[in-house]
């Protein structure tokens, strides 16, 4: 948890720094650290107890080190305290909307004194932004999309950012004298790309004492409510928490109620009244006798269906799939064997190709795809023909070093605007496995977008279609595609297509994975990993792969190396 407050901290940093106009290469410093810091495999806190030279990290520099320590120490950050006694707190909300960055953010400050996302929606309606310097009537529509967008998420946290709260959270409690169990239920639980809050369920032979201990957490900023068997505080991180204990005879149909979706829940609630019986938070009940609680399991069977994964608890197709005997065995962290998107020095990632292939080697795996960047993306130095040269002799020696992991060599190839891809078939050819991405043009319209996507997918050597959607999590939506006609032309052309796990990606979303298994897809889950640590990120993937219906069939990466290679052959 403290990686992940010392990481926000420092973002929030930059943000402030750049609205404020300041130094480009010190706001890039604090950038740089953020990643480096949230990525972390190590918790920094042991580092600075131990005396460890913060200095080695990638990024981490003296003053930062310092800072770092400070953090730890004293639990504040003095810089970051001054900057926001300096700068409108509604600003920060605006970095949210898609089309604004820090730089545009102070010119709208400066200009039209905008402090708020309702400020910003009232100038985008009566068109005042699109005549200022440099924004037009096209981003002002872009802002006006992206200010819905961020209102309609509110106040919500990606999943990856929560969990390490949650599991703190759990940690402590278990010291809770008395606790017999605990789960922290809700999306969490569902494993959702974003989590608005947090739901703990506990039993417990004193429940008060269990609470007396929850609002001793370190990291409370406020106490809302303090009952005998539930309780709500707010974390310094801004995540409000509720805890509940509950009776053990009740556990598992309170579970369940605090875990499925509303839809899920009424759904199996119905299936209940035909049966003559009620479910509630509290049990199942055929009048006023309690035949099921205590185990979820219990619900489910007072139904006639078996268990249901938390993941699939959104009342699409998973009922009437238990009902058939027709549930999917999903797919579990256990059955990756390698990552096939990962980069290197050679393009914008942070270790050399022998540290990253090492790094895999820990986790278990049997190979990695090394796929850099290619030449025209911007502001990163991508290989061409030449340093693709390069690069494949120098993978052929680290082979040599590693014989227990296979490492392919291959690309992260830039569609361009017409389809046609960054590099010519000459050089494709000669690589192990191609993955093709779009990483610009993102508002050509829906039909020319498509287009773009068939016809790089008509390249027989591009095997994975990379982040297909192009969306990140509440920042900025896909760009706009026909998916169905998408998903079609990949299933005919034996074309793989990505989700890939990084936290702010999960891209392709959970009704798109279900939508491609359904039509035959085959589903690469990659970390699209930029340093040692990201490599962790496949069990984001996997959680993700999971609410997409997806079985270690339908994923490629779950396959053997000799078989994994025959699957990447195009027919």
């Amino acid at each position: 948890m403290v990686n992940q407050q010392i990481a926000q901290k420092f973002y929030k940093t930059a943000d402030l720094l750049e609205i404020m106009g300041e130094n480009p290469f010190r706001v890039r410093a604090y950038r740089n650290a953020a990643r480096t810091i949230e990525s972390l495999g190590r918790d920094l806190s042991e580092m600075v107890a131990q005396g460890e030279d913060l200095t080695k990290l990638p990024g981490i520099g003296k003053d930062l080190a310092q800072k770092i320590q400070e953090i730890i120490e004293t639990g504040t950050f003095q810089k970051l305290k001054e900057l926001e006694e300096e700068v409108p707190p509604g600003l920060i909300e605006l970095l949210k909307v898609e089309g604004l960055g820090p730089k545009r953010i102070k010119t709208l400050y400066d200009t039209l004194g905008i402090t708020s996302l309702e400020e910003l929606r009232e100038a985008a309606q009566k068109g005042e932004i699109s005549k200022l310097p440099g924004f037009g009537k096209k981003l002002e529509q872009t802002i006006l999309k992206g200010v819905v967008l961020a209102k309609k998420e509110g106040r919500r946290f990606r999943w990856a950012y929560v969990e390490s709260f949650a599991l703190e959270l759990v940690d402590f409690l278990k010291k809770a004298k008395g606790l017999n169990a605990i789960e922290v239920a809700g999306s969490f639980r569902r494993k959702k790309e974003t989590v608005g809050d947090l739901d703990i369920l506990v039993t417990a032979t004193n429940p008060k004492e269990v609470i007396e201990h929850f609002v001793t957490f370190p990291e409370i900023k406020e106490v809302l409510s303090k009952g005998s068997t539930r309780s709500t505080i707010i974390l310094s991180s801004n995540i409000q928490v509720d805890l509940r204990a509950v009776e053990e005879e009740s556990y598992g149909s309170a579970l369940h109620y605090f875990t499925g979706s509303k839809a899920h829940n009424i759904a199996i609630r119905s299936l209940a009244q035909k049966l003559g019986l009620k479910i509630n938070e509290y049990g199942v009940f055929k009048g006023e006798e309690r035949i099921a609680g205590r185990s979820e399991e219990e619900i489910f069977a007072s139904v006639g269906l078996p268990y249901i994964e938390p993941e699939l608890r959104e009342n699409r197709g998973e009922i009437e799939a238990a009902m058939e005997g027709r549930l999917p065995k999903l797919i579990t962290i256990s059955d990756i064997r390698g990552d096939l998107h990962c980069h290197t020095k050679w393009s914008d990632g942070q270790y050399s190709i022998a540290e990253m292939v090492a790094a895999a080697r820990r986790l278990g795996h049997s190979y990695i795809a090394i796929t850099d960047h290619s030449r025209r993306l911007a502001m990163i130095k991508g290989l061409d023909e030449k340093r693709l040269e390069m690069q494949a002799r120098e993978i052929e020696e680290v082979r040599g070093h590693f014989p227990d992991i296979q490492i392919l060599h291959g690309i992260e190839v830039d569609i361009l605007e017409d389809g046609s891809l960054d590099l010519p078939d000459s050089a494709l050819e000669l690589l192990d496995i191609v993955v093709a991405a779009i990483h610009s043009k993102f508002k050509l319209s829906k039909k020319k977008q498509t287009m773009r996507l068939l016809k790089a997918m008509d390249n027989p050597h591009v095997n994975i279609i990379a982040h297909p959607t192009g969306r990140l999590i509440g920042v900025r939506e896909g760009y706009e595609l026909d998916m169905e006609k998408v998903m079609k032309h990949a299933a005919q052309n034996g074309c793989i297509l990505e989700l890939n796990a990084q936290p702010s990606r999960l891209d392709l979303n959970d009704v798109n994975l279900k939508l491609a298994k359904e039509m035959g897809i085959k589903i690469s889950i990659a970390t699209d990993a930029h340093n040692m640590d990201n490599l962790l990120y496949m069990r984001y993937g996997v959680n993700q792969a999971r609410r997409g219906w997806l079985e270690r069939r339908d994923v490629i990466n779950t396959l053997s190396a000799e078989k994994l290679l025959e699957t990447l052959k195009r027919q």
